[in-house]
């Protein structure tokens, strides 16, 4: 079975210095339809203006992970974390039983484009905990790299929840083909770019959901960088 969601059905709010493109619920967007996808409840595409940002407040029970697009975003937490998240970047704050922390645009002049995504812990009430870390572009070049899970890998940033999040960064042309387990949940978010997806044509902002299918192939027709998360 395959769930569709375009771009421009996504809710939508504009703050003045704060544009964003919800995929689920949020905020003052509310459908039933599209309120998560298994642990999955956030995917926020964000444009943050100069000199502006979120001021400081909290959150609690829940793994929330930044992707930056474009700009730096600066962070700052009740833990002590002081932090600049660039292009690249993958940041993780498992608010646990409860964190207050800002982000803001530290440039005067240039906008930061960046993806928030909340995914929901397997338990209530863990330590707060911060990890942040950097993957190339040729890591992640023609490939599926995975840059978060459950299993506390140096190499990824580790999340309270059985699900893995990859990235990846696929030439024009390029064909990739995976093997998918039909007991888990999987969903395909297209950062940029245009490609096919599963008999999908897919462009910027698009996704899919993937449950019950034996395999995940993907032909990129242009240059395209891409989400990929399998969940419980």
């Amino acid at each position: 079975m395959i769930i569709l969601r375009k771009s421009n059905e996504r809710g939508q709010a504009n703050h003045g210095w704060l544009k964003s493109y919800h995929t689920f619920s949020f905020s003052d967007y509310y459908d039933p339809r599209h309120m998560n996808f298994s642990t999955l409840r956030v995917i926020n595409e964000d444009w943050v203006e100069p000199s502006r940002g979120f001021a400081t407040h909290p959150h609690n029970n829940m793994e929330i992970i930044t992707y930056v697009l474009e700009g730096e975003l600066e962070h700052k937490d009740s833990m002590g974390n002081g932090s600049i998240i660039r292009a690249g970047d993958v940041q993780k704050m498992s608010a646990g039983t409860g964190v207050t922390h800002s982000e803001a645009n530290p440039s005067s002049k240039d906008p930061v484009h960046l993806l928030q995504i909340w995914i929901m812990p397997n338990k209530k009430g863990i330590p707060p905990a911060y990890e942040q870390k950097h993957f190339t572009e040729e890591e992640k070049k023609n490939k599926l790299l995975l840059i978060a899970s459950y299993n506390k890998s140096e190499n990824t940033v580790s999340i309270e929840q059985d699900a893995n999040l990859y990235a990846g960064i696929f030439d024009a042309g390029f064909k990739y083909e995976k093997k998918l387990e039909k007991n888990r949940h999987h969903w395909l978010h297209v950062v940029k770019g245009n490609l096919e997806a599963n008999g999908q044509k897919l462009e910027t902002g698009d996704a899919i959901g993937i449950d019950q299918e034996d395999n995940l192939s993907i032909k990129a027709t242009r240059k395209s960088e891409l989400l990929f998360f399998d969940l419980a």
